[in-house]
């Protein structure tokens, strides 16, 4: 019995352990310093800083990007795109159905069917018109959504301070104000919010925390971006919240229902949700919650109310709305395990390529297409004048 005895030094486990202190980790080292070259630095409340700004563990040229566009590995060498996806994948500020931290992926999964980024209808190819990267996602703190809101911070102010346009795909709401925080240094004078929702997301806490039914209570205590200049459209039904309204009143928000879209059409109040957010401002900043689409055509989202805006309507208005131009946009609350097909997901993207292509065309963003065309014109007439070495 005695030489039968088991005892830890039997162990398998005990045994691994100890072998655990032979193994290298040369490589495992070499990966992880150039992950925080290529990354960046974190924000300053994050304690560990072998923990880079931006994840550059996903999405090397696996063919999960944005519409295929290349991945910028180092964020160092960001300097001169028209364009930066960026993904923020949090859902540590929802109150309810958890899963907008798989939002970017299922936005970026489902955008290769958009990969060739061309549309007959606006007759455009963004991808002649548009110099885009994807920059992966942020890295946020699953357990802290300060310290994700300074790295989503951190992240997107990194992007405006280069002069490029951000697209950021959220992530629940709650990463709104974050992102208004990031861009408000670089703007001199205000900014006008056009915010799509069934939700105000004014309130000033949910559950003792700032989190998805809170962004535009915080954002709108930044100096220059008031709540006089915040336009939300979408606004009703069942899961309203009634502090958040007081706020609406008390700031003077504007406030677009649905009865307003249907009473006063989709093109009048799309004019005036325009009139108030540039009223006096010098940057307006997009942003977009899925779930302002009434659920039967967008229902993989965290909050779901029938009732809201058809697709047709949204992507109308959006075209009015985005016509004078962006600071930036974001696309929040798609949590793909809610979604069927995918049409949620394909949504968003529609939504963030129709607007883009309203920047070109407008002559707001990258190259116009006559432009572009009359280029490509210009060099080809010079390529014909130049006689080929021994020709």
């Amino acid at each position: 019995m005695g030489s039968d005895r088991l005892g830890r030094e039997q162990l398998h486990g005990t045994r691994m352990v100890e072998r655990e202190a032979e193994l290298p980790s040369v490589r495992a080292k070499e990966r992880q310093e150039r992950a925080l070259e290529f990354g960046l630095e974190s924000a300053a409340s994050v304690r560990d800083r072998k923990i880079p700004l931006f994840n550059r563990a996903a999405g090397r040229g696996n063919g999960w990007t944005f519409v295929g566009m290349p991945f910028q590995e180092d964020m160092r060498e960001l300097a001169d795109q028209d364009v930066a996806f960026v993904g923020a994948p949090l859902d540590a500020g929802t109150t309810y159905r958890p899963g907008t931290r798989f939002g970017p992926d299922a936005l970026r999964r489902i955008s290769q069917l958009a990969a060739f980024t061309y549309n007959v209808e606006l007759g455009i190819d963004l991808h002649e018109s548009l110099d885009m990267v994807d920059c992966g996602d942020v890295n946020v703190m699953p357990a802290n959504i300060e310290k994700s809101f300074d790295q989503i911070d951190r992240a997107v102010a990194y992007i405006h301070e280069r002069g490029i346009f951000p697209v950021i795909l959220g992530g629940d709401h709650s990463i709104g104000y974050p992102d208004i925080r990031a861009l408000a240094p670089y703007v001199d004078g205000n900014i006008g919010i056009i915010h799509f929702d069934r939700h105000s997301d004014l309130s000033e806490y949910n559950m003792d925390e700032r989190m998805h039914g809170t962004p535009f209570f915080h954002a709108t205590n930044i100096p220059n971006a008031p709540a006089t200049n915040l336009v939300q459209v979408g606004i009703g039904g069942w899961t309203s919240s009634r502090s958040g309204v007081q706020v609406s009143r008390e700031r003077r928000a504007s406030v677009i229902t649905l009865t307003d879209v249907d009473r006063w059409g989709v093109d009048r109040v799309a004019e005036l949700a325009l009139e108030l957010a540039w009223k006096d401002a010098k940057a307006v900043f997009l942003s977009f919650d899925i779930d302002s689409i009434d659920p039967a055509f967008a229902p993989g989202t965290g909050t779901p109310m029938s009732g809201g805006l058809l697709p047709r309507e949204a992507l109308r208005m959006l075209h009015l709305v985005t016509r004078e131009g962006l600071a930036g946009m974001e696309l929040v609350e798609v949590a793909p395990q809610y979604d069927i097909s995918d049409i949620t997901s394909g949504l968003g993207v529609h939504i963030i390529l129709d607007v883009l292509a309203t920047l070109v065309n407008e002559g707001k963003l990258g190259r116009r297409p006559d432009a572009t065309v009359k280029a490509d014109a210009e060099v080809a007439r010079v390529d014909d004048q130049v006689t080929p070495a021994g020709g």
